[in-house]
């Protein structure tokens, strides 16, 4: 499997949304962690003007990790905006489980 670098943009005025489904949301992350899909994410700019959260996902293909991330109760309401990209790391792989 491939590594995704999945860009979360959360959507203006989702807080309260965001709050209540947050414990959702995590159980989806959760999920994919055991699962050994998500390798690992977290907020970016959390305090700050630009929200967002990155994940590295494994996934067959673009449109594989696209069609995971839609189920994420997030993305189901609208929370977030998102981007795939392709990620191939140079340095440190080896501790992602990952040949260099």
């Amino acid at each position: 499997m491939a590594l995704f670098a999945v860009t979360y943009a959360y959507a203006e005025n989702s807080e309260t949304g965001r709050d209540e489904h947050r414990p959702k949301h995590l159980e989806f992350l959760q999920g994919l962690f055991d699962s050994g899909r998500l390798v690992v994410s977290g907020p970016t700019d959390a305090a700050g003007d630009d929200p967002g959260a990155l994940l590295i996902i494994r996934g067959e293909t673009a449109e594989d990790v696209e069609a995971t991330m839609s189920a994420d109760p997030f993305a189901q309401r609208g929370y977030v905006e998102r981007t795939v990209k392709t990620w191939d790391p140079k340095f440190g792989a080896d501790r992602l489980g990952e040949k260099n």
